[in-house]
């Protein structure tokens, strides 16, 4: 079902606008409970009660957030997250998902939060707490869009690092006076990477700002980039620094 209703201003969620909710719930008087409150409080709600439905619904049109319950009749809530999460739904893989279950034991919150939950309720819920955990993971939301917007916009500064130099405006990088061949990629992660030094970026969040994609398992085009890059940058690629199991920083000077 899909319901619009028009965009209100409500204390701490603020103006949500015309954002909608893909809701996933099999119970249907509490998908209905749980629709009405986040109606009232200016969101459109669309509802899927089966875990094939929720995915096809994503495809069709992107929601602002996902309500997933784990416990849903044929593919389960925790398939459907990690479908979303390798990139299944496509630009979905990204989707803010909060997860609601019966299943309230730590390991339970512990898988979901691993595979890719960005939050965990478990029932019995206020609909209050509902409410409060959709604003925060919104609010959240809108915070790293605008850090990314930032980041993808090239920097007005000529950036250097040591011997490094490199201008984003231009696209021209120099090593020591020497000029280094980097294609459009490079030069762009490079200076990201420069304008924030010490700063862990992970693959997923490079791939988005660099390339405009969302990460899929398994994806190597950041370490490939970055190997790349680390190469032409000869005795300077050491500062490029792999961070185990996050991602890549520039180190500090």
């Amino acid at each position: 079902m899909m319901v619009a209703v028009a965009a209100r201003s409500h204390g701490t969620g603020g103006d949500v606008g015309a954002k909608t909710i893909l809701l996933v719930e099999d119970e249907r008087e509490l998908a209905r409970a749980m629709a009405r409150e986040l109606e009232a409080e200016g969101y459109a709600v669309r509802h899927a009660a089966s875990g094939e439905e929720a995915l096809a619904l994503c495809a069709a049109s992107r929601p602002a957030l996902i309500i997933l319950d784990w416990m849903l009749p044929g593919l389960s809530g925790l398939e459907v997250l990690r479908q979303l999460r390798a990139g299944a739904g496509g630009e979905a893989a990204a989707l803010p998902v909060l997860m609601v279950t019966a299943r309230g034991s730590e390991m339970d919150r512990v898988v979901g939060l691993e595979v890719g939950a960005d939050d965990y309720m478990a029932k019995p819920f206020s609909m209050r707490e509902l409410i409060a955990r959709v604003h925060s993971l919104l609010r959240r939301v809108e915070a790293l869009e605008r850090i990314m917007a930032a980041d993808r916009a090239p920097a007005p500064e000529v950036l250097t690092w040591g011997g490094l130099v490199v201008d984003p405006q231009a696209y021209t990088a120099t090593c020591d006076g020497t000029p280094l061949e980097l294609t459009r990629t490079e030069l762009e992660l490079l200076a990201l990477l420069m304008r924030h030094p010490g700063r862990v970026f992970s693959r997923a969040y490079l791939l988005d700002a660099i390339w405009g994609e969302h990460y899929v398992a398994g994806d190597r085009s950041v370490d490939n980039a970055i190997l790349r890059l680390r190469r032409k940058l000869g005795a300077l690629g050491e500062a490029v620094e792999t961070v185990w199991g996050v991602g890549y920083r520039m180190v500090g000077r």
